[in-house]
């Protein structure tokens, strides 16, 4: 199935996740600069030597035509990493925000730790069908042509294609939960596409389990502000909604979907189990979801429990 959303749709206003890559190879002595010093730069943003590299490969996307950086991350002669600054790194932020992923602090043009984690994320999504695809959280000629594949048209949300089916061994589920790209992906009663929430998932020591399961218990802002207080001391913890799960067969599954108190965490394992949506987000599935609608929480978009997405060739 593929999707994409109009701005028309109401959604929520999405929040805004340092990384290197090993330098380019040096270009053949012949034809580079006689200032170049390929053996000694060691910033992304420091390899553009012109006159050497593969031809240029134009860019096709409308979010990304007419962008100088990009057009050389397009053509190898450029990576774009931490510290590196820019329209180019403006348009891929804003694509990976209307995609869904955490980026706090918005499409501000400064590639930081927050555009590393989400460029990883996305990069780690996209491997489903680019399986050569590294999770490196830096933008790449590779990376960028998952994007210019997958990314939404401008002034839409969602994807081009890629997306998961909201089928969970064959049953119909409302959400569907990808822990490892951190994102949730809410469906309507038909199977479409709704949007798509940052989030995040549980530590290595408290990981969120995997599974299909089912909405328990809605809890409103008053409720989960006192689950915050009495559990944690922290009227806040849960944000300002809380669904609470229970696997398919009935047993509690002791994880939620809720709001939070640190949206800058989004996109992390960093919870108890539970997964965690900006407050945005959690009131609009709050509102959107009854009980007993199904949740299937999966590792990766392509996992076998759903109909795997075709290969881009």
């Amino acid at each position: 199935m593929t999707s994409s959303i109009s701005r028309d749709t109401p959604r929520l206003p999405l929040p805004s996740a340092q990384g290197t890559a090993p330098p380019l190879p040096a270009p053949p002595a012949s034809t580079a600069r006689a200032d170049a010093r390929p053996d000694t730069r060691t910033t992304v943003e420091d390899w553009s030597a012109p006159g050497w590299g593969p031809p240029a490969r134009p860019l096709t996307h409308e979010r990304f035509v007419g962008q100088p950086q990009l057009s050389e991350v397009a053509s190898s002669l450029r990576l774009l990493g931490a510290g590196a600054q820019g329209e180019g790194v403006r348009a891929v932020q804003a694509a990976l925000l209307d995609m869904g992923f955490a980026l706090h602090g918005g499409a501000d043009g400064r590639f930081g730790q927050q555009t590393t984690r989400a460029l990883r994320n996305f990069q780690v999504h996209a491997r489903a069908t680019f399986p050569n695809l590294q999770p490196t959280g830096v933008l790449d000629a590779p990376t960028l042509r998952a994007l210019e594949t997958l990314a939404p048209a401008p002034g839409t949300r969602g994807q081009s294609r890629g997306l998961p089916n909201p089928l969970y061994d064959g049953q119909p589920v409302r959400v569907v939960v990808a822990l490892r790209e951190h994102r949730t992906f809410l469906f309507d009663t038909k199977g479409q596409l709704v949007d798509v929430f940052p989030n995040a998932t549980g530590t290595a020591g408290t990981p969120t389990r995997a599974g299909l399961k089912v909405v328990r218990t809605k809890l409103d802002q008053v409720a989960a502000e006192a689950a915050g207080a009495r559990l944690w001391n922290d009227r806040h913890v849960f944000g300002t909604r809380i669904l609470d799960l229970s696997w398919a067969d009935g047993r509690h599954s002791a994880e939620e979907l809720h709001g939070t108190n640190a949206p800058a965490l989004l996109g992390g394992n960093v919870s108890h189990g539970c997964i965690r949506h900006s407050n945005e987000a959690i009131v609009l599935l709050h509102d959107a979801l009854s009980v007993g609608d199904r949740v299937a929480v999966v590792e990766h978009v392509d996992d076998p429990h759903l109909r795997t997405p075709v290969p881009v060739a």
